[in-house]
């Protein structure tokens, strides 16, 4: 099996990005010991405080990010850090050229329960145009140059995307190696498989209720075939999960809370899942257009979420064509 920074190599990837992605990896590591010690390694639970976002924090959490941006800057090839955990950019370098955004632990809460949680990154490069703080981050997914996720379960993986398809990488932990275990992810066009959270149904738009609901019916309804449901309550497995057998994720818009229609950010976990999925063959929209396309006007911005097998992900956006509505993600003025 291959080692990563070989794999990079021959991809023709340039020196110092191998170095920013390594680095990643290099506090993925130390992310992983933390969480496998579990209790052993005092950890776990909540803080008092609660992020950005308004979430409250776990302790790994806090860590993480620590460590993740600690690193990065230490690199001194990063030129700032955009952290879900953090309310502002946070600067390193002003000679460096590249802009990392990361959510430290995706999926935190499965903490506590011993679930499957993750790391989700993203790599752009500094704008050509003049640009500080917030400024530098406000590019569009199309204009990633590397993005992936590290997740922490049975075994600890790596799947990644320099923008030439999606490879997955296991940690030999005999050896401190993240070694090559699939070359090319691809993702099959139709699935039967479906991933939500249904406890928000009564707030869904009309088109995700006639979605899921269709679904549901399996052979007896107009699909005329059964789905399973899967969810385990952290994207970065979740998503995962439909990259390694295919499948369909979402997490739509939803009216529960009008302040934050959308649950997940836009460039911490959309845009690196989305580069990650088009790359594999798969198609990434919010219901309304594609989500490597959209301008971000903040670095915390939210968007709704629907995600995977192009024919599947196809026929749910035909529900939003078919069953018109506002859109529950614009503020109405």
């Amino acid at each position: 099996m291959q080692r990563l920074i070989p794999v990079l190599n021959n991809d023709h990837v340039p020196l110092h990005l191998i170095s920013v992605i390594n680095t990643l990896l290099i506090a993925a590591k130390e992310i992983s010991f933390r969480l496998h010690q579990g209790s052993l390694a005092g950890t776990l639970g909540s803080t008092l405080d609660e992020n950005v976002q308004g979430e409250t924090q776990k302790k790994l959490d806090v860590v993480s990010n620590q460590l993740i941006k600690s690193m990065l800057l230490e690199t001194n090839l990063v030129h700032a850090v955009a952290s879900e955990e953090e309310d502002f950019v946070v600067m390193g370098n002003p000679d460096a050229k590249y802009l990392v955004a990361f959510d430290p632990l995706d999926g935190s809460s499965n903490i506590d329960i011993n679930g499957s949680v993750g790391t989700i990154f993203s790599i752009l490069e500094k704008p050509d145009h003049p640009a500080e703080g917030t400024e530098l981050f406000l590019q569009t997914g199309d204009e990633q140059i590397a993005a992936g996720y590290i997740l922490y379960g049975p075994s600890t993986m790596l799947v990644l995307t320099t923008g030439n398809g999606v490879k997955m990488f296991t940690l030999d932990h005999s050896i401190g190696e993240f070694l090559l275990t699939v070359e090319k992810v691809t993702l099959a066009e139709q699935t039967q498989e479906f991933a939500i959270n249904m406890s928000n149904r009564r707030f869904w738009t009309s088109p995700m209720e006639h979605y899921i609901s269709d679904l549901l019916s399996g052979e007896l309804g107009v699909r005329k075939k059964n789905f399973n449901m899967r969810w385990n309550a952290a994207m970065v497995s979740d998503v995962h999960r439909v990259l390694s057998r295919s499948g369909i994720f979402m997490y739509p818009a939803d009216c529960k809370n009008p302040e934050k229609p959308c649950k997940l950010r836009l460039m911490y976990e959309a845009n690196p899942m989305s580069f990650l999925v088009e790359q594999a063959g798969g198609r990434s929209s919010t219901g309304y257009e594609r989500i490597m396309s959209i301008q971000p006007t903040d670095i915390h911005e939210r968007v709704s979420v629907i995600m995977g097998s192009r024919a599947e992900v196809d026929t749910c956006l035909g529900y939003y064509k078919k069953y018109q509505c506002d859109r529950p993600d614009t503020p109405k003025v």
